[in-house]
């Protein structure tokens, strides 16, 4: 009877600590404003990107440009790019508004003006030492 009633304690002691190390951890990033506005039929997503040889030279461009600004956050180099019949669209979050600026004038350098959409997103930044 000891054994078994010390079993049993041994056993809520280590159930309570692994729920407090789950109860620990931070909340995940709440994406469903997003996730519903990119399953709308007239928002780009990247598997729509077309394969023709021009948006495909066009995206990898807008990217290479991208990548090589080393100032720029990871945030930023990571942004998706999606090129369709010529106009670029930008989306994912950045650091700030500059970045997203920055992003915007390096896409329209190789785009042109009139075929760059920003939708890129100002990421909180009291989130910035989470990741």
């Amino acid at each position: 009877m000891y054994r078994a009633l010390m079993t049993l304690s041994l056993a809520g002691l280590l159930a309570g600590a692994t729920g407090a190390t789950f109860a620990q951890e931070p909340a995940q990033p709440d994406n469903t404003k997003i996730n519903k506005r990119d399953r709308q039929a007239d928002e780009p997503t990247a598997d729509q990107q077309k394969e023709n040889g021009s948006d495909r030279d066009l995206a990898k461009n807008v990217r290479r440009a991208i990548v090589k600004d080393k100032s720029l956050s990871t945030y930023a180099h990571n942004v998706k790019v999606i090129a369709q019949n010529g106009t670029v669209t930008l989306k994912g979050p950045v650091r700030s508004t500059e970045e997203s600026k920055a992003i915007e004038a390096k896409a329209v350098e190789v785009a042109g003006p009139g075929n760059v959409k920003n939708e890129l997103a100002v990421k909180d930044n009291t989130d910035s030492n989470k990741h």
